[in-house]
């Protein structure tokens, strides 16, 4: 997924990124709140992790402008303020989720996976089609119960792909929701990441298209 962290605490937004990184994972910090503001007016993200208490504007403000600009980006909003007034206030303003800092990784990521899951109609995180299966929350794919080795680029692009089943996706959004701002891919590395995927789902139910001039569309046949 790709992820937009606004944390103030340089030291806890290191440490955030680098998990993330680790499972996977797309994802960009942002340490000011009126920075974060302009960049989610132009660039969009499958979900933001958003702290209240940041500089020049508070969380509370950057999310209201969000959902006044009709984004519906899941937010998670990740605090120390931890009374309920500002529980209250903060999935009253637009959040879609609350958590209080400090908080355990494992939970912080789980859900963010159900916020996803929600917004894709899923209700769990295993998707299954015929002889073909992809956990999730495990990153692991299998065909007729073979395990997928798939590297972590390609694990993004599956997730990618199966949430956006029968969507064309230019290659430009595709980068958008695998690739950090920091990495700048080309679109020859985005292709040839596409290449070997679709390798690794050869005899699988998952069919990755190539659409001239348009992008890539996935569709899934039951067996």
């Amino acid at each position: 997924m790709r992820i937009l962290l606004v944390e103030d605490n340089i030291e806890l937004a290191d440490l955030l990124v680098e998990r993330f990184r680790q499972e996977g994972h797309a994802i960009d910090c942002e340490h000011d709140g009126r920075l974060a503001d302009g960049l989610l007016a132009h660039a969009r993200f499958d979900i933001v992790i958003l702290d209240i208490n940041l500089p020049n504007r508070d969380g509370f403000d950057v999310l209201r402008a969000m959902r006044r600009r009709d984004d519906k980006t899941p937010v998670l909003v990740l605090t120390a303020r931890s009374e309920i007034d500002e529980r209250i206030t903060g999935l009253d303003s637009g959040a879609d989720d609350y958590m209080v800092k400090p908080c355990d990784f494992r939970e912080l990521s789980a859900r963010c996976r159900a916020l996803l899951r929600r917004r894709s109609g899923e209700a769990h995180n295993l998707f299954q089609c015929g002889s073909f299966s992809f956990d999730r929350g495990a990153k692991r794919a299998s065909i007729d119960g073979r395990d997928l080795e798939l590297r972590h680029r390609e694990v993004q692009l599956l997730e990618a792909f199966i949430g956006n089943l029968g969507r064309v996706l230019p290659k430009e959004q595709v980068a958008d929701k695998i690739y950090s701002f920091e990495e700048a891919p080309s679109l020859n590395a985005i292709e040839q990441a596409v290449t070997r995927l679709r390798r690794k789902l050869e005899g699988s139910p998952l069919v990755i298209r190539t659409i001239r001039g348009l992008g890539y569309i996935a569709n899934a046949k039951e067996d």
